[in-house]
């Protein structure tokens, strides 16, 4: 079940105000929706009708997203990824029920120029490309405060917020951090899986943690007002930057590896650190990462075993979602990037491998999921609008 569109939304298609094939080069893209079959969670009417008061009520906010549309043949994602001119799914973010979502953009492993992760000028280059994208429709609005978040909720509009999964382009420079603030930057990574000058990531076999120059950039981050994001750091970096922020810290997009075992999830020790400093964690529900034993299946059903049991772990108050998707074959970027990304090494218990994550394949379809999910299994209103939201703004409102 989708949201009705929103009625600010106009239309607009992603570089529509240029010449195609003049201006930018032209690949067959993704549809934004009904890509795969909904997920049916067997709700009544009544229910649906809550899910829908409660994103309409509420401030719904996904921590973590990618919503770019990708190439229909996913063969063609490095020329794409390339050309910096991804295009936002606007009209599937209209269908959505949020009113806020931090996007990553492709940080992770997305290149222009290298082919082995992001550098400072191609991450210069493909959020500038993004942005000025955004800036010419009037749907999506660049959030750099909790005012903007809060003016989107009442003007109809969604409320984008910048956040980059690692800190690796600002390589040693410190002032780096302050010009990513300029640019509307309010969320940055320590580290993306593989060790950087800030500290270890959760690939590595030996974590160092935290290194002084990583030490000085939590600092900055903390002057600055930009959320810090551990959810690719390893362990021990996670701890230390955990200690080290004046601030809470995010876990953006992760889930528990005591539901389900490989490097990419977070121990019960570092979920509690999180909670315990004020900080959230957002459920990942990226293919074939927040699995369990009881659904090794990936689905909706999978990614909320983790929601539970760090609810159970921490309290609800300290668990929220970033779901982690986007508009297309998210199971072949991952077979695409496979070699650059390199946060599955270690031992991972044997699972079923699924071409999409039912009932949470993009972000049009996400949150009212999981909220149809919440609404199933008989939570409260007030438990839901801190998990969908809330629990991200009280964050915020220390951070920023």
């Amino acid at each position: 079940m989708l949201q009705e569109p929103a009625p600010r939304y106009q239309g607009h298609k992603s570089y529509e105000y240029l010449e195609p094939h003049s201006d930018y080069r032209v690949f067959e893209l993704a549809p934004e929706l009904g890509r795969v079959p909904g997920h049916d969670l067997g709700l009544t009417d009544a229910q649906q009708q809550r899910v829908t008061r409660l994103l309409t009520e509420h401030i719904a906010i996904s921590l973590h997203e990618h919503p770019v549309i990708l190439p229909s043949d996913v063969r063609e994602l490095r020329a794409y990824n390339r050309t910096a001119r991804q295009r936002t799914g606007y009209e599937g973010l209209s269908r959505s029920g949020l009113t806020a979502v931090f996007d990553n953009f492709m940080a992770g492993a997305s290149c222009v120029t290298s082919e082995n992760g992001w550098k400072w000028n191609d991450l210069v280059y493909a959020v500038g490309m993004r942005l000025s994208d955004v800036y010419k429709q009037d749907y999506v609005t660049l959030a750099t405060s909790l005012a903007d978040i809060h003016a989107a909720k009442r003007d109809g509009r969604l409320a984008l917020v910048a956040g980059l999964e690692c800190s690796s382009p600002i390589e040693n420079e410190l002032d780096r951090i302050d010009i990513l603030y300029g640019f509307g930057i309010r969320q940055l990574g320590i580290a993306y899986s593989q060790a950087n000058m800030l500290g270890g990531g959760l690939s590595e076999k030996s974590d160092g943690g935290l290194t002084h120059f990583g030490r000085r950039a939590v600092t900055r981050m903390n002057k600055l007002g930009i959320a810090i994001d551990v959810s690719h750091s390893g362990d021990r970096t996670s701890l230390d930057v955990i200690e080290a922020s004046r601030v809470p810290v995010f876990i953006t997009h992760a889930g528990a590896r005591s539901v389900w075992d490989t490097p990419r999830m977070k121990p019960d020790e570092v979920i509690r650190a999180c909670a315990e400093r004020g900080g959230v964690i957002g459920i990942e529900a990226a293919p074939h990462t927040t699995l369990s034993e009881k659904h090794p299946h990936h689905s909706i059903e999978s990614v909320m075993d983790h929601f539970t049991y760090c609810v159970d772990l921490v309290g609800i108050d300290h668990v929220t979602f970033g779901p982690d998707t986007m508009f297309g074959d998210h199971v072949g970027v991952h077979n695409t990037y496979a070699a650059n990304y390199a946060h599955d090494a270690g031992n991972r218990p044997e699972h079923p491998r699924v071409e999409y994550v039912s009932g949470v394949e993009n972000p049009a379809e996400a949150f009212t999921s999981i909220v149809g999910w919440l609404v199933k299994h008989d939570y409260s209103d007030d438990e839901i609008a801190k998990a969908i939201g809330g629990n991200t703004l009280r964050v915020l409102e220390q951070v920023w």
